[in-house]
């Protein structure tokens, strides 16, 4: 059973990647992330259906534009595989969960999040707020389903908690922390609190010292200065992805 799951979490998970890289590219643009077709933005075709398979078809085409052989760039089919690679890895992680649907869905906005707020150094409501709500509403039939309701329950202080958090931090900064990060903490939240406490708190914990620790690089090779934005979205959400794999692992220790 498990193993089926991760085979339909890697073709999943590859369609997602895909649509991914149109929200990514369009919804900062102000486009629509359905209309029109995807095209080649050198020659202006739209992208045929045999050469839109996720990572198959850039690798077929050697990573060009079959029509005006413009180059593609790797980070598309890179974006794909990982996305992939994630939705197995929750596979493996949750099993035969009726909550899986919703931590893939969650997965997908928090990847798509990451890159936008990496591109344009924000995290647009467009993305995160339906994305959020639909998370909330697949958790709460995955609790439902699993007979857990309590899972929910806590899904939702989580993601009332780490905003809350988040908000304090944001306006002791001063401006010096983007709104985006703390309702971010809502979506983040809510996937970390739904398996425990504990592992919302090891995610919180992990969030701030990736961030540090990333601030203290950039800013230590002159990539950033002490004034400039440096995104919080992305040690969010690397952050939470360790304390879904190792959180409960660092209670035990903890605890113990």
């Amino acid at each position: 059973m498990t193993g089926a799951l991760v085979a339909l979490g890697v073709v999943v998970g590859l369609v997602a990647g895909s649509f991914v890289n149109v929200v990514v590219y369009r919804v900062p643009r102000g486009g629509s992330v359905i209309r029109p077709r995807s095209a080649c933005p050198g020659c202006g075709h739209e992208i045929r259906f045999r050469d839109n398979v996720p990572v198959l078809s850039w690798l077929l085409l050697r990573g060009r534009c079959r029509d005006c052989r413009t180059g593609i760039s790797l980070r598309y089919p890179l974006v794909e595989a990982g996305t992939a690679a994630g939705f197995a890895g929750l596979a493996l992680l949750l099993g035969a969960s009726w909550a899986l649907p919703g931590y893939w869905w969650a997965a997908g906005v928090a990847i798509a999040l990451t890159l936008t707020d990496l591109d344009v150094r924000r995290i647009p409501d467009r993305i995160l707020l339906p994305g959020a709500v639909m998370t909330a509403v697949l958790l709460g039939l995955g609790a439902t389903g699993d007979g857990e309701p309590m899972a929910a329950v806590r899904a939702a202080g989580g993601g009332a908690a780490y905003f809350g958090l988040l908000l304090v931090v944001a306006l002791a900064a001063r401006g010096g922390f983007g709104f985006g990060d703390v309702k971010l903490g809502v979506l983040l939240g809510m996937v970390l609190a739904y398996r425990s406490w504990g592992v919302l708190a090891v995610g919180a914990f992990a969030s701030f010292a990736l961030g540090g620790l990333a601030a203290i690089a950039l800013l230590a090779t002159r990539r950033a200065k002490r004034k400039d934005a440096i995104p919080f979205g992305p040690a969010m959400v690397a952050g939470a992805a360790l304390a879904l794999v190792w959180g409960e692992a660092v209670v035990r220790w903890y605890a113990g």
